[in-house]
């Protein structure tokens, strides 16, 4: 169990700074992300950005990820529970565009109009809050790779150890502090855990990247 997010993030500065990377770049997923991600960045000495990401919920039921989606590029599924929903692509399609569309509001509201980090030859340190089903992991992983750093970490306090088994291959390295056996959701995880929104995310900002704006 953690504090808070700021408390898993000072935790988990630790456990990534005993990586020794050599050029680390941390990246948050807001928005939860950011507040663990600042104490990385903290913590390892590392510039800081955002990826965004958004997830695509099962149709009823928002909160369960079926998918993902970033600001530009086509949408990421999973296509057992797809199956075993009875769901096609076609039938989310309005929802991919909702929160595409949500996407970019929120990557041009967090950069200011500023281009992608440039991460070609750092080590990126993916940071979120936790891991659930892993597809927006997934999705940030894959829009990590083009960027073109020398390597990728993913790195979470808590996580189910399903969705951090299914990352192998995605990324170079994982650190996840927790993997309970019964998860269930990540905020079960947390002794407090609230809605981020967005001026906290641009304070937060602000403050991990120093007055100098973008790191």
């Amino acid at each position: 169990m953690f504090r808070d997010r700021a408390e898993a993030g000072q935790r988990l500065a630790r456990a990534v700074d005993d990586l020794d990377l050599p050029n680390p770049f941390v990246l948050a997923l807001p928005r939860g992300g950011v507040p663990v991600a600042v104490r990385v960045a903290e913590g390892i000495g590392a510039p800081l950005d955002v990826l965004v990401v958004r997830k695509v919920g099962v149709p009823g039921s928002p909160e369960t990820a079926i998918g993902a989606v970033t600001a530009e590029g086509p949408p990421l599924f999973d296509q057992e529970a797809l199956r075993v929903l009875r769901l096609s692509e076609a039938d989310l399609a309005e929802a991919v565009e909702a929160e595409r569309a949500e996407a970019r509001r929120r990557l041009e509201s967090y950069r200011r109009g500023a281009s992608d980090p440039e991460v070609a030859g750092y080590d990126a340190v993916v940071v979120d809050d936790g891991l659930a089903t892993g597809m927006s992991a997934r999705a940030a992983l894959g829009l990590v790779r083009e960027l073109g750093p020398a390597s990728i970490t993913l790195a979470v306090p808590v996580g189910a150890p399903s969705a951090v088994r299914s990352m192998a291959g995605l990324c170079d390295g994982i650190v996840c502090l927790e993997q309970p056996e019964v998860f269930r959701a990540v905020s079960l995880w947390y002794e407090s855990f609230p809605q981020v929104g967005d001026q906290e995310v641009h304070d937060l900002l602000g403050a991990g990247r120093g007055e100098g704006g973008r790191a």
